[in-house]
C-alpha cells in the first residue's frame, strides 16, 4: 500500500476538504445573498469571501442560483429519500405526512451543518422576494412535485399516464408545504422544530379543507 505524502492526500481528507469548502461557500453566498441582494452580489464576491478562486468556485456551483438552493436540494433529497423508505401498507397521503415529520429531524441536522437555521430562514425570505429566484424556485418545485408523483405512483402500481390522483394529491401536498414555508419564514420562530410542527398541523388540515361545507364545522 502507498504511503501518503504531503502531496497526495488521503481520499477521505480530500473530500472533507472539498466539503468544508463547497459549504463555506454556500454560506459565504447566502450571508451575501440576503445581506445585499441576490441581483447584486457577484461570483467573484462569493469567491473572495471564502478566499478561493472563480475557477473553484465553478468546480462545485454552475451559477448563483445552484448555491442559492444548494440547502434546499439537500431538504428534498433528505425528503424523497424518507418517502422512499415508508412502509408500502400506508396510505399515500399518511406516507407523505410521517415522511415529512421523520425527515425533519435529519434534515435539520443537514442544514446545521452548512449553515445556521437563522440564515436558512433568512434565505427563504431572500428567494421569496427575489423575482428571478421565485421563478426558479416554481421550476424546480413543479420538478420536485413530478418525482414525489411518481414515487407515490410506483408505491401504489398506478401508471399516472392514466391515473391522474397521484399529481392532484402531490399538487395539494405540494401547496401545504408551501404556505406552511412561508408562514414559518415570516414568522419570529427560527428553529427546525417550529417548522416540523407547524408543516404537521398544516398537513392535518388538507382532509378538512376538502370537504365541502366549512361551515357546518
Amino acid at each position: 500500500m502507498a504511503t501518503p505524502t504531503p502531496h497526495t492526500a488521503p481520499a477521505g481528507l480530500r473530500e472533507r476538504k472539498k466539503q468544508r469548502t463547497r459549504d463555506a461557500l454556500i454560506r459565504a453566498a447566502l450571508e451575501l445573498f440576503t445581506e445585499q441582494g441576490y441581483e447584486t452580489t457577484t461570483i467573484d464576491e462569493i469567491a473572495e469571501a471564502v478566499d478561493v478562486s472563480q475557477r473553484t468556485y465553478f468546480r462545485y456551483f454552475a451559477n448563483k442560483e445552484d448555491v442559492a438552493f444548494a440547502v434546499q436540494e439537500t431538504v428534498e433529497a433528505r425528503f424523497l429519500e424518507a418517502l422512499a423508505a415508508r412502509p408500502a401498507a400506508e396510505a399515500p397521503l399518511t406516507a407523505l405526512r410521517s415522511a415529512v415529520t421523520v425527515a425533519w429531524d435529519d434534515i435539520g441536522d443537514a442544514i446545521e451543518s452548512v449553515i445556521p437555521v437563522e440564515l436558512y430562514m433568512r434565505s427563504f425570505r431572500m428567494i421569496e422576494s427575489t423575482p428571478a429566484l421565485i421563478a426558479a424556485h416554481l421550476r424546480r418545485s413543479s420538478e420536485m412535485e413530478e418525482q414525489i408523483a411518481r414515487l407515490i405512483a410506483r408505491r401504489e402500481g398506478l401508471d399516472m399516464d392514466t391515473d391522474p390522483r397521484p399529481r392532484v394529491l402531490v399538487a395539494a401536498f405540494g401547496g401545504v408545504m408551501r404556505v406552511a414555508g412561508q408562514v414559518w419564514g415570516e414568522g419570529q420562530e427560527c428553529s427546525v422544530a417550529s417548522i416540523r410542527e407547524l408543516t404537521k398541523s398544516y398537513l392535518d388540515h388538507i382532509g378538512p379543507a376538502m370537504e365541502d361545507d366549512w361551515r357546518a364545522r
